[in-house]
């Protein structure tokens, strides 16, 4: 995609927030494959900025990719992910919530909307949101505005008016954006402003997790670590160092590396709608709900492997 195209609207960009504490977050995040920023959005809300990579990269559309990344990560957890996206031409947003099928709402550069009221309607029912005051809020956004064709204004204002009219509905739910995190900004942009934000993390990828804390050497001892001292009885005893889980919180025991029940059937469940999925975006040839398979089947098949008798 050209820079001139950029001129002509809003860089491409997105960001994820989920309906969970940034700890949860966290924990599932490695499904994304990316490290990305990740800070607190409001009262029981977190928001994931990615970078750009995949649609600066790979010249996949913005939407497609973000709307993968939200379905995996719904599926791999018991809370909504809302992907709000943008490019030169168009804006919009994606639901996920579970196993149900994503709901999303599109709107032009030019802020004319083209996408279906009903869906603006499941979406608020999926948040739970106030049926009558927050639905008639969010069916203004659904109207043609009067001068929408009008060429008036910065390119893709109007796309950007309509994600800030939909975040001003959304802050009656608890969703506050950090300062600085502007729908309509480029992904670089976003980023760079996030990494200088105070109590930002960065998400993890697969198979790569921070340590919990000092471990010990084969040799030697870290003075400062707990567990057992040596003793003229026989040497020192191997500290059982485990994998990170959430926090300790609700998810620790769905996590693949603890092995447990609950961990073995959401691997079960991702490979079971991560192995259609695929084959589904395969044919239509959508590198996005591809993606958004082969995360869900790889973590899936993780979670399998540490399930079998056998593995520590």
């Amino acid at each position: 995609m050209s820079t001139e195209k950029f001129e002509r609207g809003l860089a491409p960009g997105a960001l994820l927030l989920c309906r969970a504490e940034p700890d949860a977050v966290a924990a599932v995040a490695p499904l994304l494959g990316e490290r990305m920023p990740l800070l607190r959005a409001g009262e029981g809300w977190s928001v994931i900025v990615p970078e750009g990579g995949p649609w600066r990269d790979g010249g996949e559309p913005v939407d497609r990719v973000v709307t993968g990344w939200a379905a995996a990560l719904a599926v791999g957890a018991p809370w909504p992910v809302l992907a709000l996206w943008w490019d030169a031409d168009r804006a919009g947003y994606t639901l996920a919530s579970g196993f149900r099928r994503p709901v999303g709402y599109v709107w032009l550069a030019n802020g004319t909307p083209v996408g279906e009221d009903e869906a603006m309607r499941t979406f608020a029912a999926r948040l739970g949101l106030d049926p009558v005051l927050d639905v008639q809020s969010l069916d203004r956004l659904t109207r043609p505005e009067a001068d929408a064709d009008r060429a008036s204004g910065p390119a893709g204002a109007g796309a950007r008016a309509r994600l800030r009219g939909l975040l001003a509905v959304l802050a009656r739910a608890g969703i506050t954006l950090p300062v600085g995190l502007d729908p309509g900004e480029g992904a670089e942009r976003l980023g760079a402003t996030a990494r200088a934000l105070p109590d930002v993390r960065r998400t993890e990828t697969a198979g790569r997790h921070p340590a919990a804390g000092p471990r010990p050497t084969a040799e030697g001892s870290d003075p400062t670590a707990e567990g057992p001292r040596p003793s003229a009885a026989g040497p020192r005893p191997t500290a059982d160092w485990t994998r990170p889980t959430a926090a300790g919180g609700r998810l620790a025991g769905w996590m693949p590396w603890t092995g447990g029940p609950g961990a073995r059937a959401l691997a079960l469940a991702q490979v079971a709608v991560g192995l259609p999925l695929t084959v589904w975006g395969l044919r239509r040839r959508s590198g996005g709900w591809t993606v958004a398979g082969a995360l869900l089947l790889g973590h899936g098949a993780l979670g399998v492997a540490h399930g079998l008798p056998g593995r520590t």
